[in-house]
């Protein structure tokens, strides 16, 4: 249940692919949150697609209705949870491709915008590997602490993903489900003291 009173989150897994496990781990994020006074709403890239991000050739006034659509949307949240794929040692493309959008969208409809000002983050990675996704937050850790966000220390890795999760997407491995729920107590801790609205 969610309450009006409480602080705004937004899970966004950073695949769009159809039962990727970190969709799932979302999911299940998402669940346990809604469980709180917090208000909760879990997104799908696919429904921001965005175009290749190219810095030379990006301007304002070009900018893509979703890039501003998703900014817009960032930036009403006090608390935001990225559940994020490794590929190649390093975050997701389609995540960081949506994040170097939204970081440089400074007005929508006249109104200025700070998309990850005094956003609290928080972390979490499914992964096939021993790591859990490890070195992909290690990478995406440093771009939303460059992008002005307060990142959250504790983090969710989750490992041998397959595995990790059961047919209704509850987490097996009892220290990832340990660590979910630390940091979804971190997050709506610092949500209300840090976010942008005051509880």
């Amino acid at each position: 249940m969610s309450g009006a009173a409480g602080p705004h989150i937004l899970v966004l897994p950073g695949s769009a692919r159809l039962g990727s496990p970190n969709r799932r781990l979302a999911a299940e994020a998402a669940r346990r949150l809604a469980l709180t006074h917090a208000t909760v709403t879990l997104i799908d890239l696919e429904a921001y697609a965005l175009p290749p991000y190219d810095a030379d050739g990006a301007e304002p006034e070009n900018f893509p209705p979703n890039a501003l659509l998703l900014a817009e949307r960032l930036a009403e949240q006090d608390g935001l949870l990225l559940v994020a794929p490794e590929v190649n040692g390093a975050a997701a493309p389609l995540l960081m491709n949506a994040l170097a959008w939204t970081s440089q969208v400074r007005k929508v409809r006249g109104r200025p915008l700070q998309p990850f000002a005094r956003l609290v983050v928080g972390l979490a990675s499914a992964s096939r590997s021993p790591l859990g996704g490890l070195r992909g937050l290690a990478a995406l850790r440093g771009t939303c602490q460059a992008l002005g966000a307060e990142v959250l220390t504790p983090q969710v890795t989750l490992a041998d993903a397959a595995k990790g999760l059961d047919d209704r997407d509850r987490i097996t491995d009892e220290a990832a489900s340990m660590a979910l729920d630390i940091l979804v107590e971190r997050l709506l801790e610092f949500s209300r003291t840090l976010g942008r609205h005051r509880f």
